[in-house]
């Protein structure tokens, strides 16, 4: 990854955070995910009043890269009006681990692009639940 690549990320996952639907909470994540062949698909958290039906920027960036027949991806960009940059929740690390194990995180408060913390999904959640066991042999 070059840091021409972070910042043009970064940049678009800032682009995204303003197409954010927060209006109850008013915090607005942006979020874009590096696919393999170069192509960059962003996402906005969409928030809900059933506050579980939420969605996160991470999800919605990852969903849609998904459903347009991307299955691998380089890095990440999540950025968010907070200090030293907002920190995806277990849902989108647990995403991230099933579709994304191999990809680069970068979080970036929307305030200080310049300033990006840089992770490994695998640093972020470190035991994954990625397979289904097999079943116990019958007895």
């Amino acid at each position: 990854m070059t840091r021409l690549q972070a910042r043009e990320l970064i940049r678009a996952a800032a682009q995204a955070r303003r197409r954010a639907v927060a209006p109850y909470s008013k915090f607005q994540v942006g979020a874009a995910l590096l696919c393999r062949g170069g192509e960059i698909v962003p996402g906005a958290n969409v928030e809900s009043a059933s506050y579980g039906l939420t969605c996160c920027a991470e999800r919605v960036a990852l969903f849609r890269a998904l459903t347009s027949g991307h299955h691998e991806f380089l890095a990440i960009a999540v950025v968010a009006r907070a200090d030293q940059g907002p920190m995806p929740c277990g849902a989108c690390r647990q995403l991230l681990a099933e579709y994304a194990p191999d990809a680069l995180v970068w979080v970036a408060d929307s305030a200080a692009l310049r300033a990006v913390r840089e992770f490994r999904v695998s640093e972020l959640l470190p035991a994954p639940f990625v397979t289904v066991p097999s079943p116990a042999p019958a007895r």
